[in-house]
This record gives structure tokens, sequence and C-alpha cells, in this order.
């Protein structure tokens, strides 16, 4: 099955030219669905007041799920705050991503960390920072120590467009471009850097072509196109893993919500836009594919959203019985073993607070 990639009509295969086997096709859509459902209930959460802050990825998820599952569970993920659905297709637990961005006792960070900034290290994912595309270096990094190692690892780093206009990004693409690193650059294209359109933040007419400035290889995908982003990430990975050196993917999708529950899009992006971007979603889109290949019915999808919203709202349900971390985790955490003189510290406060 051929898909088309990038403004220049590119065809690509799937995998390797091979056919993806029914019950994976349905995985990719099921992923994409609960992404959407946990996003949606997120965002609720948010609205009541039950959590601080969120990041939304409504129209993105093809981006995620696709590029997610082209990787081994040994490659290592840089992401950003924008990663519901990098961090579900990775396998992190409903309940473990409530517990981070309700700041419980349960979270990786103990609550030090913003909303939305997931990380794990059984899973291979390191927190991102809010700062722009600062986590790229570090992905270069470990690239380069696993190729100096001869380890069968690649790293990708996620990043948005807005990104392709900072320092770090450009020194990560030089690094890697010169040290050949297994990396994949995988830049979620979404038309806006916050409330700056794309249009008015780079003069070029991609964000791909950006990679031939270091003599890389840069590809453009349909990021509404959850099949073409699995096969041109697929791609960049398999080429990273013979030697061949780091690519810059743009998947070329659209943030159907707002930057963050923060943010009032209308100020600056017409509805009409929107609406418009609505037709082309990326679940929408995929379902019907599934039904065109008779792989998924009415029936399929009245009982993965029935089951999917339910396991989300159970998820909640448990994550905030949990506590927050007590007073005294401000004090854990700074050595290896605690000194004398924060355990004092943490003594007084908790005398003082009443707290743990």
């Amino acid at each position: 099955m051929k898909r088309c990639i990038g403004m220049a009509n590119i065809a690509l295969d799937t995998r390797d030219g091979e056919e993806i086997p029914v019950d994976q096709l349905r995985r990719f859509y099921e992923l994409m669905l609960l992404t959407r459902t946990f996003d949606s209930q997120a965002v609720n959460l948010q609205r009541q007041g039950r959590i601080g802050f969120y990041v939304t990825c409504e129209g993105e998820e093809a981006a995620e799920v696709g590029s997610t599952l082209a990787l081994r569970p040994t490659d290592w993920i840089f992401p950003d705050y924008r990663a519901s659905g990098i961090m579900i297709s990775r396998g992190m637990a409903l309940d473990e991503l409530l517990a981070q961005v309700m700041a419980s006792s349960d979270d990786h960070s103990k609550g030090r960390s913003m909303p939305s900034h997931w990380g794990s290290r059984a899973l291979n994912m390191v927190p991102p920072s809010s700062p722009l595309c600062t986590q790229l270096p570090h992905a270069v990094g470990v690239a380069l120590a696993a190729k100096l190692r001869g380890d069968d690892v690649c790293t990708m780093a996620y990043f948005g467009d807005g990104g392709t206009s900072s320092n770090d990004f450009h020194s990560a693409l030089n690094f890697a471009a010169v040290f050949k690193t297994p990396t994949v650059f995988f830049c979620r294209n979404n038309g806006y850097a916050i409330s700056v359109p794309v249009t008015q933040q780079t003069a070029t007419d991609s964000l791909a072509i950006k990679a031939s400035a270091y003599n890389i290889e840069g590809v453009r995908v349909d990021g509404n196109d959850v099949l073409a982003v699995y096969a041109a990430t697929g791609k960049a990975l398999e080429k990273a893993r013979r030697g061949g050196g780091p690519t810059l993917i743009e998947a070329v999708t659209y943030r159907l919500g707002a930057h963050s529950t923060s943010d009032d899009p209308s100020r600056y992006r017409d509805a009409r836009e929107v609406e418009l971007m609505r037709s082309k979603d990326p679940i929408k889109r995929f379902q019907q594919d599934l039904r065109e290949r008779d792989v998924w019915t009415d029936e399929d999808e009245s009982e993965a959203k029935r089951t999917m919203l339910e396991q989300v709202k159970a998820a909640i349900t448990r994550a905030e019985k949990i506590p927050h971390p007590g007073v005294r985790s401000l004090f854990e955490d700074v050595y290896s073993e605690q000194t004398w003189n924060l355990r004092s510290e943490a003594d007084e406060l908790s005398e003082e607070t009443g707290g743990d």
C-alpha cells in the first residue's frame, strides 16, 4: 500500500513494502483513540480545578503513535512536553501519567516537575524540561555513547516547529551530523509555536530542508497519516542502525486544541481554519481507512470508546486517592545519603507544618 508524504508527492511504502498485520493496524487505531480519550479527560480535570495544568495533543495522535511504535524497547526517547500519545504508545500506565499531572506521591519526580513532563527509566524515556529543544543535545550525546560502546541503540528526539529556531536544535543537528550518531530528530510541525504561525518564524519552504545545512537527510511526511509516519520513522531508524547517521523528520500535522490549558487560541487563529483542519482529523481518517479494509466496525468503535472512557475514569478515581508527597520529600534526593543538617531541617519543617 502506497502512502504520499511531503509536498513533493513522494511515494512511500509501509516498512520494507510489507503489509502491516490486521492486529497491528487495530493497535495503531486503539492507541490513537486512547490518547484522544485521555487528552479530553485531562482537559476536563484542569477545567474543574482537579489538576493545575495540562498540555494537549489533540490532532497529533498519528504523529505520536506512528513514530513511537517504530522504535525498539531498547531505544531511548527524549520527548517534549506534548507527549501523551508517546507515553501511552510506549507503555506508560494511565496511573503513572495521572500521578505526574496530579503531583502525587506516586509521581516519578515527586511533584518537582511541571505537569505533562513525563519520563520513565524503565521505558528508556528521559523527562523533558520546558525550554525548547534542550533535550536534543542530550539525545545526540546518548546516541554517541551507544555508538562508541557498540550498542544497537537509537535515540529519538521530539520537538515542535518553533524548536527549529532554537540554538539547541542547530547545535544538536550539527554535532549529530559530524559524528554520524544514530539519532532521529522528529519534528511535529503543528502550524504554531504557541501563537506564532510557522510562516512567521522561518522563511524556508519546509522544516525538513533545514537538514541540508548539516548534510543529513530531511524527510517531510504527512503527520496525519499514521502509516506514513510509521514507515518514515522505521526507515530512518533502520538507516541509523546501519551507521547511516541521523535523519530529520518533519511530520506535518495540526494542533486542533490549545497550546496548553493556559492558552486561548481564538486570539491568534481563525475558527474557520480549525474547522477545516478538523475535517482532516487523523483519527477519523484512519478509522475510515480501517473500515475500507474491513477490519473495523461500528460495534468495534462503540465498544472501544466505552471501555477506554471507563479505563481512564477508573484510573482518575484511583489517582485522586493517592496523597501528595510529604514535606520531608523536599529534602530527599539531594545526596545519595541524607546529611545530618538536611535531616535536622526536615524534622524542623515537619514539626512546624504537622506534616510528614
